[in-house]
C-alpha cells in the first residue's frame, strides 16, 4: 500500500506581516523549520528585534510523514487558545509543515476580547504563510551502492533506467554511489540492487 511521500513547506521565510486592530499591532511571521532548535532560534531573534512588544506567540509543526508530525502552539500569556490555536489552524488550512509562525503583539490600550485576539492573530498568521512561497518536496530515503569499478556499467545502466537521482559518488577501484529515491519507490529500488552479483546496497 502506498503512503503518501510528498509534503509541502515553506521554501524561505516570510515578510514581516502586519495586522492592526484598535492601536494593537501584530506582526506575523512564517519561517521553514527542520526541529525545535530552529523554533528556539527563531523566537530568540524576534525577542530581540520586537525586544518592546508584549507577546511573542507562536505555533509550528514538524515531521514530513502524516504518522510522525508534531505539533505544539503557545498563547504566551495570551487568554487560553486565542493566540496558539488560531496560528496552528493556518498550518493546517494551508497543509504546511516544518514550518513556524509567530505572532509579535504591540499592545494598543485597548483590550480586544478573546474573540477579536483569535481573529487578529489567525489573520496574522494567515498574512505570514500566503506571503511565503509553498513548495510540495517528496519524501526521500538515500542510499549507498557499494561496488568494484568493474561493475560500473552495471550500476550506471540501472540508474539510467529507474531515472534515479545520484547524490554524490565517490568513483575509486572500490566505488560508492549515493541515491535519493521517493519513499514510495525505495524498496523496489533497494530489491533491484540488492539481487546483482557484487553489488551491495544499504540505507545511507
Amino acid at each position: 500500500m502506498e503512503i503518501k511521500d510528498t509534503y509541502n513547506t515553506i521554501a524561505k521565510p516570510s515578510e514581516a506581516m502586519l495586522f492592526k486592530d484598535k492601536n494593537s499591532k501584530f506582526f506575523g511571521y512564517a519561517f521553514p523549520v527542520l526541529n525545535k532548535d530552529d523554533v528556539k532560534s527563531h523566537l530568540e531573534t524576534l525577542k530581540k528585534v520586537h525586544h518592546s512588544a508584549r507577546h511573542w506567540c507562536y505555533a509550528y509543526q514538524l515531521g514530513t510523514l502524516e504518522s510522525n508530525r508534531s505539533y505544539r502552539a503557545n498563547d504566551d500569556g495570551e487568554p487560553s487558545n486565542s493566540a496558539g490555536m488560531p496560528i496552528y489552524g493556518q498550518l493546517q488550512s494551508f497543509d504546511v509543515t516544518n514550518t513556524l509562525i509567530v505572532v509579535v503583539r504591540y499592545y494598543g490600550g485597548v483590550k480586544l476580547g478573546v474573540s477579536g485576539l483569535i481573529n487578529a492573530y489567525r489573520t496574522a498568521a494567515q498574512m505570514a504563510i500566503e506571503s511565503s512561497q509553498i513548495e510540495e518536496r517528496t519524501i526521500n530515503i538515500e542510499y549507498c551502492i557499494s561496488f568494484a569499478y568493474k561493475n560500473m556499467n552495471k550500476v550506471m545502466r540501472i540508474i539510467k533506467e529507474k531515472k534515479i537521482n545520484i547524490v554524490n559518488q565517490v568513483l575509486e577501484l572500490d566505488c560508492k554511489i549515493y541515491i535519493s529515491v521517493r519513499l514510495n519507490d525505495a524498496n523496489a529500488i533497494f530489491e533491484i540492487f540488492k539481487n546483482q552479483f557484487e553489488i551491495k546496497i544499504k540505507e545511507a
